[in-house]
């Protein structure tokens, strides 16, 4: 009888226990080195509740100018006070005890350690000194167990850009809720895994997944906010809010060839370590990616340089501005209803002449004018990596009459996201594109790996040479018509303009007369900007026009960064 089937037998049963030892080795190698904070952190104290699980999460960090990452969202750590009323004989001892120690209800502590129940927390996030003050009492029944909890270092800074975690609706698991938290949750977010687990229960558990994908997707994410930039755009937001009583303010710090944002914030805000106190829900959101608004005359840059573009005009190009015109029968008419006479285009940028964009709006036609819109992706998702983006409503445009298309030219009829503006706005000072607006720059996953994510397939929407000449007349906007030229940099090119819309009722009938949305933008150095600045406030009291509430935050924060960042003069 041949003894090759036993021999054969004997070589697969050997391979079938080399395999086996190199899967235990591997799902050892990652229990002990690769999770080994996570287990040690569990074993640092006894649960005293067997169910307990202990709360852990990936890092968001900021990226400061120079130097490591900050961290923005973290973990603290400290202890929770723990009763088992069935083992505590003398509940004045435990009251006793604890007095001095810690702040407590006495009645309350007292009804739970007479409750009988098996198990009861009366405190928590206690720190490391007080837990060992309290496991020194040597007393039955009293114990505390190590947790973890979200912790935003910078209290309200980027808050709704960060979120926060908080429960699902479950009231069991907890999640990221708004702003990265949420949108990067699945990154973010880590298995809990019971301390009393079975060591040799979590060797041979999930064996598939030890050299394919365990915790793979696990890891934290490194954003481009420059904290200190940050905290200068949102102290500059404060002042608008507190100086004109508005409802809402908000900004945009971007580089407009990369997309990176180095600060966005608005105003009202809330703090994520206690947002349990804020009543209103609204405020978490970020209406600098998920509200529209009209946006007025910030939009009148765009469709003029759509006019060089198209070739309909040039900056010499003339027009007798009466004043006001009859569009389908509608009065359009300059902010103060004033002629000039025969003027070039410039002066419409520099005045802001509603009646010069009915101009150039008639010069496009309504169908170049609703081309060009589209193309600068007003009424389009950027597709930025925050949750719950809305896009434009265009719906003004799909209408045959040149009413709606003169109205949209000076940014009217039409509502728009702040980020759709800004990136919009970013094509007229980079050459021409649409850059990609993020907020992540890398992502650093638990596994050592490092992913940068890909923001290319940029989109030209106006000739170079285009974007050289509307920069060159918006330079001349601040040099000359801004607050009568009195904010010029005289060693810097800088180009902006402001925007004033009249706000919509709710009912959608009409306009109000006293009440308008403020918006600025300006981008510098002019020629070849690094930074594109976007501000705007919602029914400001006390000020008409953009120039009077948003130019000083402007000019203030241009100078910021161009002294942060040591940005050489142009000129």
């Amino acid at each position: 009888m041949s003894i090759l089937p036993n021999q054969f037998r004997i070589r697969l049963i050997g391979i079938v226990i080399v395999i086996a030892a190199l899967v235990i080795a591997g799902r050892l190698y990652f229990i002990q080195v690769m999770k080994h904070d996570a287990y040690a952190a569990q074993a640092e104290k006894q649960y005293a509740s067997k169910s307990q699980t202990l709360f852990d999460r990936g890092t968001i960090y900021f990226s400061p100018k120079s130097g490591a990452p900050l961290s923005a969202a973290t973990l603290g750590s400290g202890y929770a006070i723990t009763l088992e009323p069935r083992k505590i004989l003398h509940p004045e001892d435990i009251v006793n005890g604890l007095s001095g120690i810690i702040s407590f209800d006495e009645s309350m502590l007292l009804a739970k350690t007479a409750s009988g129940s098996p198990y009861a927390e009366i405190a928590h996030r206690v720190d490391e000194k007080t837990a060992e003050r309290i496991e020194g009492l040597g007393l039955a029944g009293l114990g505390d167990y190590k947790e973890q909890w979200r912790v935003y270092p910078g209290g309200k800074s980027a808050a709704n850009v960060l979120g926060f975690v908080g429960y699902n609706d479950d009231g069991m698991t907890l999640s990221g809720r708004y702003g990265l938290e949420k949108s990067y949750n699945d990154i973010l977010s880590r298995g809990t895994s019971d301390s009393h687990v079975n060591f040799f229960a979590e060797i041979f558990s999930n064996v598939r997944d030890t050299f394919i994908q365990d915790d793979a997707g696990e890891g934290s994410i490194v954003t481009t906010i420059e904290p200190t930039v940050q905290a200068e755009l949102e102290k500059r937001l404060a002042g608008v809010v507190s100086t004109w009583k508005s409802d809402l303010t908000g900004g945009i710090v971007m580089n407009p060839y990369t997309g990176e944002i180095y600060a966005m914030a608005v105003n009202p805000t809330f703090d994520p370590n206690d947002f349990a106190k804020e009543k209103n829900p609204a405020v978490f959101k970020n209406p600098l990616v998920d509200g529209v608004y009209e946006m007025g005359s910030i939009v009148k840059p765009l469709v003029m340089a759509a006019g060089l573009d198209a070739g309909v005009i040039t900056p010499q190009t003339t027009y007798d501005d009466t004043g006001f015109v009859l569009v389908n029968g509608a009065k359009v008419s300059n902010f103060d209803g004033r002629a000039r006479g025969v003027i070039p285009m410039q002066r419409i940028l520099d005045e802001s002449l509603n009646v010069g964009m009915a101009f150039v709006a008639k010069k496009l036609g309504n169908d170049n004018v609703t081309k060009y819109i589209t193309a600068y992706g007003l009424g389009d998702e950027t597709g930025i990596d925050l949750p719950g983006e809305v896009h434009g409503k265009l719906d003004n445009l799909k209408a045959p009459r040149d009413l709606e298309h003169v109205t949209a030219s000076f940014g009217q009829g039409i509502a728009i996201s702040p980020i759709e503006t800004i990136r919009a706005l970013s094509a007229l000072g980079n050459g021409g594109f649409l850059p990609n607006p993020h907020v992540v720059k890398r992502i650093e996953y638990a596994s050592g790996d490092v992913k940068t994510p890909s923001y290319d397939g940029t989109k030209q929407v106006i000739k170079p040479e285009t974007s050289e000449t509307i920069t060159r007349m918006l330079v001349s906007v601040v040099d000359t018509a801004l607050l009568n030229g009195t904010v010029k940099f005289p060693h810097y090119t800088v180009a902006a303009k402001t925007g004033t819309a009249q706000m919509a009722k709710e009912d959608g009938r009409g306009y109000y007369d006293d009440r308008y949305l403020h918006s600025f933008f300006g981008y510098f150095p002019a020629y070849k900007p690094q930074f594109i600045v976007f501000l705007f406030t919602v029914y400001p009291k006390g000020a008409e026009y953009a120039s009077h509430t948003l130019t000083q935050p402007f000019i203030d924060l241009a100078k910021f960064l161009i002294n942060y960042y040591e940005v050489p003069p142009d000129r």
